[in-house]
């Protein structure tokens, strides 16, 4: 049987892409950020969890998110899609903008409640992924990582990465881990459990349709 919460994620739509926090919308309600390499498979991870197919384009290509993304979920609760890092073939100077611009963001807006910070489970815990952490762990921000594609591990392999992934981060409170594979649906429940308890988003509201 399906999750109730799947009617009330399908409801997020796009409402503005900018190049830098100072042109986003007004810094009021409650919002969840999505973050990572740009190979690491964000776009798939929104769609699947918002149960869309194109909410967050797919692209071949990774680094083609440039801007932050703010998909509406309410009048007071969005998802943001932040720039991909590490990996897109463009200039240094673009990139460090991006760099600029999510730490700007981060440490700066009021209405972020938590940060989905999503990692290739064969390649965790990158110096940009320690980067994000860092980031966060200053503005005291609440992290909850996504190994994504656990579908392309063994089990006994992907539980043995969880669990190294946890042991290293075992010190910081504010940072929780899972398993996750947009391909075969593994985890999206419990990270839309994470979002709801992050955006305050009640029973009530998910069984609306």
């Amino acid at each position: 049987m399906q999750s109730k919460s799947i009617n009330y994620y399908q409801r997020a739509e796009f409402l503005l892409s900018v190049p830098k926090p100072s042109l986003a919308p007004a810094d009021t309600g409650m919002e969840v950020a999505f973050a990572g390499r740009s190979n690491a498979g964000k776009s798939s991870a929104l769609n699947a969890i918002t149960a869309q197919k194109a909410l967050s384009r797919v692209s071949k290509t990774p680094g083609r998110t440039q801007h932050l993304i703010f998909f509406q979920l309410d009048d007071q609760r969005r998802l943001v899609d932040l720039p991909g890092y590490g990996y897109a073939r463009v200039a240094i100077n673009i990139k460090e903008e991006w760099q600029h611009a999510m730490e700007t963001y981060l440490n700066q807006r009021k209405a972020l409640r938590g940060l989905i910070l999503l990692m290739d489970i064969r390649h965790p815990l990158t110096d940009f992924d320690r980067q994000m952490l860092s980031w966060c762990r200053h503005s005291q921000m609440p992290v909850h990582i996504l190994l994504t594609k656990a579908d392309k591990l063994k089990r006994g392999a992907a539980i043995n990465t969880l669990m190294q992934v946890k042991r290293e981060l075992a010190g910081d409170a504010n940072v929780s881990v899972q398993l996750f594979s947009a391909l075969n649906k593994m985890g999206v429940d419990d990270a839309r459990a994470t979002i709801d308890g992050w955006l305050e988003i009640n029973q009530s509201e998910k069984d609306e349709t």
